[in-house]
């Protein structure tokens, strides 16, 4: 009997039913995925692993780094993801997929290990009299912003930002400054993701601006500057509750109360009556 003919002969017997194949899908559970990506600093990645939601095994199932895989390792409650094995430069892209189950995640422990360094060695920083604040840097090793920093209220505060360029050469930057009277004190860091800082030196440049006064008009619910002027206003816990810049204060919704009135290089106390 021939192929054709067996068939024909099974499908007629009453018993037996003919129920198409469906293939089981057999990473129904298996949703997750994590992505990491920045510069290669040097350091490997590491993750705690969770168990599976079922019961058994461990959440991640799949690594890939740069869309290569790696199995090693992953199947403990903790592994490392060694990247000196992908002959990485100081420097060049990453990007790392970490698959894991559903129900679960895993938890990646330095996630800022591919987040660049402030690295830059300030070779120069000058203030000029027109406003300009420029340095030069070597020795950046990842593009991380400059703050751009002014002393003054007993701080530093932060006043402008310039993207750095992150590479290793000569780089020049500029940013144009507001001047407050008297003395002003500039200066350029940069913070990592977790908050490390780098400082270049601070420079100074005494200006000639008059020192700006105000008064409170109680009538219209403003305090009046002098002239125009970064500002902030604190409660008596240090919570800041208005700034800004410009020669006006609306204070209306404030309530009566005592404040401190950051303006110009002073710092004053101010009462709403």
């Amino acid at each position: 009997m021939n192929l054709l003919s067996l068939l024909i002969y099974f499908s007629s017997l009453p018993f037996i039913t003919m129920v198409p194949f469906v293939a089981s899908n057999i990473d129904a559970d298996r949703e997750g995925i994590i992505i990491l990506e920045g510069k290669y600093q040097n350091k490997n990645i590491y993750v705690s692993n969770a168990f599976g939601s079922e019961g058994y095994g461990y959440c991640t199932y799949e690594i890939r780094v740069n869309g290569t895989l790696i199995t090693d390792g992953i199947n403990s409650s903790a592994f490392e993801i060694d990247l000196n094995n992908f002959k990485l430069q100081f420097g060049d892209a990453v990007i790392i997929e970490i698959r894991h189950k559903n129900g679960c995640t895993p938890k990646v422990i330095n996630p800022g290990g591919l987040t660049p360094q402030p690295t830059f060695v300030a070779e120069d920083i000058t203030i000029e009299e027109d406003g300009f604040l420029e340095w030069i840097t070597t020795d950046e090793f990842g593009s991380l912003p400059y703050i751009i920093q002014q002393y003054k209220w007993s701080k530093w505060v932060d006043v402008g930002e310039v993207q750095g360029k992150g590479t290793p050469l000569t780089n020049n930057y500029a940013f144009y400054v507001e001047f407050i009277s008297g003395v002003n004190k500039f200066r350029v860091i940069q913070r990592d993701g977790n908050g490390k800082m780098k400082k270049s030196p601070s420079v100074e440049i005494t200006s000639l601006m008059p020192k700006l006064t105000y008064v409170y008009n109680k009538n219209d619910q403003q305090v009046i500057f002098s002239g125009k002027t970064k500002y902030e206003l604190y409660d008596q816990f240090g919570a800041i509750i208005i700034r800004g810049f410009g020669s006006t204060v609306d204070v209306s919704e404030l309530v009566k109360d005592s404040y401190w009135l950051s303006y110009d290089n002073l710092i004053e106390n101010f009462v709403k009556k």
